[in-house]
């Protein structure tokens, strides 16, 4: 029987307390969201009850809850939307070399070497000598960009770094435009990086206190709102808030794992069609026996006299090289 060396039990060790270290308090403060009416900042429980959940959304006497929560999902929401149009763009644009671009580059990511604080004094600065008021809609809106777009870029650059761009040449050869290029041949094949750059982008901006502390104005994000009641609060009504907040951070997750699962299931179905040479046009994700039957295609419109020879054989001949 072979027995574990004193190196298996080390990682073991190190790797159980890197556990509870990361879910203990995670744990703890759940637990203690459940407090009964009476209940307070720690143990023993005084009852179980979901007072202190039902409390969260009053009116309190220190912080605004409901309005910190409802901002931070807000400025997440369009945080990622901006995040993945923007990372999607740019993804297709630097595919070729232009002047500047290894400038360009290096400047959409110099925000990740940066302290997050200086940032944030930055941007307050520089809008208050422009004379504008900050706020949480637009100069934190802002910041947060500095902090989720570079991630963006790196993630669709590695993408469409491995893409294969053949799928497009057929796509054209075939008479699509390129919006129907990019609608029904790119987005389908990158969709999975697409949605992993949106959750990525909501979750950074959710959570974001350091770029948010000069930047969001009057009204607090829940990140800055959280930091202001530690020493205000001494109800379980800040650790229910904590759980409601894990939660989200959960159902971002599962939203996740749901949509990659639904993309996939896509994808089979789309496979399973085209293997029985019947294209789902609903499911338009390209595949290298796809192309294969383009060549086809490409043949049959050219024996139609919908494209002319020259265009059809030579698309053919390249493809056939391609593949066998």
């Amino acid at each position: 029987m072979h027995r574990r060396g004193p190196a298996f039990w080390l990682l073991t060790g190190f790797f159980a307390l890197f556990v509870l270290f990361l879910y203990g308090p995670t744990i703890t403060i759940t637990i203690l969201s459940f407090q009964g009416p009476s209940g307070g900042l720690t143990f023993p429980m005084r009852g179980v009850s979901l007072h202190w959940f039902g409390n969260l959304f009053e009116k309190q006497m220190v912080g605004d809850f409901a309005g910190s929560f409802q901002r931070s999902i807000a400025l997440g929401l369009v945080t990622m939307v901006v995040t993945v149009l923007v990372s999607f763009s740019a993804g297709l644009a630097f595919r070729k070399r232009f002047r500047g671009s290894s400038a360009v580059f290096y400047l959409a990511i110099a925000s990740l070497i940066v302290p997050s604080i200086l940032i944030s004094l930055g941007i307050g600065l520089l809008f208050r000598v422009l004379g504008v008021d900050t706020a949480w809609y637009s100069s934190a809106f802002g910041a947060h960009l500095t902090w989720t777009l570079p991630f963006g870029l790196l993630i669709m650059f590695a993408v469409f770094n491995r893409f294969d761009r053949r799928y497009e040449e057929v796509a054209r050869d075939l008479g699509a435009t390129s919006w129907q290029t990019a609608k029904h041949v790119i987005v389908p094949i990158v969709l999975p990086s697409l949605i992993g750059v949106g959750l990525f982008g909501f979750t950074l901006s959710y959570d974001e206190f350091s770029r948010s502390l000069y930047t969001s104005g009057t009204f607090n994000t829940l990140p800055l709102e959280i930091y202001g009641m530690t020493t205000n609060v001494t109800t379980p009504v800040l650790y229910a808030l904590g759980t409601v907040t894990t939660a989200v951070s959960f159902l971002v997750i599962g939203v996740a794992l749901v949509s990659f699962t639904l993309v996939r299931g896509a994808d089979d179905l789309a496979e399973i069609s085209a293997h029985h040479g019947q294209p789902d046009p609903a499911l338009p994700i390209v595949r290298s026996h796809e192309i294969e039957a383009a060549i086809r295609h490409c043949r049959t419109q050219y024996a139609r006299g919908r494209v002319g020879q020259s265009q059809a054989e030579r698309r053919a001949r390249h493809e056939q090289r391609t593949f066998h």
